[in-house]
């Protein structure tokens, strides 16, 4: 009897032991989402560190190469926040598109980004492209 007690102590202690390790590896790989407002607001009242993701629109005539990336400034309409991205943007960046930036706030104010993510609805087509006959063919 004394021995499945002490079994049982010791598999629910290796149970809890398990648990909460998955959660700290969870809560370590957790991207948080913030529109521009919540991510300006959160930054100018000194919080918002960390890595997160803010989501909003690029705004028309700002985009400018860099030599190592894309500078712009991203809004939703609220607020407006510049972002420096490191690395090639999408495909489908452009004016207006709306946008999903991962990063983190830097000095100054500035949102250092390394991946760029493009939000489509479901009236999104991909583009044609050539099979190796060298015919056009839709890609979807």
């Amino acid at each position: 009897m004394k021995g499945r007690v002490i079994a049982a102590t010791a598999v629910c202690a290796v149970a809890v032991v398990a648990i909460v390790g998955l959660a700290v590896a969870l809560s370590q790989n957790v991207v948080y989402f913030r529109t521009v407002s919540e991510a300006v607001d959160e930054h100018d009242d000194g919080g918002g560190g960390g890595r997160f993701r803010m989501a909003g629109e690029v705004v028309p005539g700002s985009v400018a190469e860099t030599s190592n990336g894309v500078r712009f400034e991203v809004t939703d309409g609220k607020a407006t926040a510049e972002v420096v991205h490191r690395g090639d943007p999408p495909d489908l960046f452009k004016d207006g598109a709306p946008v999903v930036c991962e990063g983190s706030w830097r000095e100054g104010g500035t949102f250092a980004s390394d991946r760029i993510l493009i939000r489509h609805g479901n009236e999104y087509e991909p583009p044609e492209v050539n099979d190796s006959d060298g015919a056009r063919e839709d890609a979807g």
